[in-house]
């Protein structure tokens, strides 16, 4: 294989990507968002500058992808820190967990999403649209949401889902410093809000050393929503360069 030929192959294994070259269209993409207020010192702690806190809320999130070009139907779910970024409000994604190996190769290697293997799952259960999170055979997150009780505007809806959102992409080099690190930026773009409800809603975090999203506990719930929409992701690109700013 030529060099040229190479270079026409930017993932790893180099003849059997793990992910497809395609830009996903999300079809059917059922969120259970639940914004709760944690503590401001335990935020602080995990959210990095040049970002910014305003209020000390997370956004938990499950959502169940009911057709992914390229990737097929899967479930993922995390959590996403309210931030400002050069007087922008915006999400930075803290944590997320799939059960989709060619989503969490693309959104690792191609963007900057912080994503892990774990199992979520979105399902109603008599009367309550419930999201729980496990690693391995721990549960880790359990939320509920009285199923369909109001409906939202779908404008505050999709006003919810497409706020700016920030991510730290880190490449290590051979020798175990950062090769690439650099603040990201991306949006999700196309949408259409197909359904849209807010209700009632409770979240429970358990601990776990690997996927510790209880380090942000829950101290009140501010609001939920259960939304169904088409949407596709925007490519990502570079707001802050943490090599250049430290040389």
């Amino acid at each position: 294989m030529k060099i040229q030929d190479v270079r026409q192959h930017p993932t790893t294994p180099l003849t059997s990507p793990a992910f497809a070259p395609v830009v996903p269209r999300f079809t059917d993409r059922e969120y259970l968002n639940i914004v709760y207020r944690t503590d401001p010192d335990a935020l602080r702690a995990v959210v990095p500058e040049p970002l910014e806190i305003d209020e000390p809320l997370v956004r938990f999130e499950v959502m169940k992808m009911g057709d992914v070009t390229g990737y097929g139907p899967y479930t993922e779910a995390g959590q996403a820190l309210q931030v400002v970024f050069d007087g922008e409000h915006g999400e930075y994604l803290h944590a997320m967990y799939l059960d989709n190996f060619p989503a969490t190769a693309s959104g690792r290697e191609v963007s900057a999403y912080p994503k892990v293997m774990g199992q979520p799952r979105l399902y109603v259960d008599s009367g309550a649209l419930v999201g729980t999170v496990d690693y391995g055979t721990l549960r880790v997150a359990t939320a509920t949401m009285g199923y369909k009780h109001h409906a939202l505007d779908a404008g505050d809806a999709e006003a919810q889902i497409t706020v700016p959102t920030f991510m730290l992409k880190t490449i290590p080099g051979y020798d175990g410093t950062p090769r690439v690190q650099e603040l990201v930026r991306t949006e999700i773009t196309d949408v259409v809000v197909k359904e849209a409800y807010t209700g009632p809603a409770r979240l429970q975090l358990f601990q776990h050393v690997l996927a510790p999203m209880a380090d942000l506990p829950v101290l009140e719930v501010v609001s939920a929503s259960h939304i169904r929409t088409d949407l596709t992701l925007a490519g990502v690109k570079p707001v802050f360069d943490y090599l250049k700013e430290a040389s």
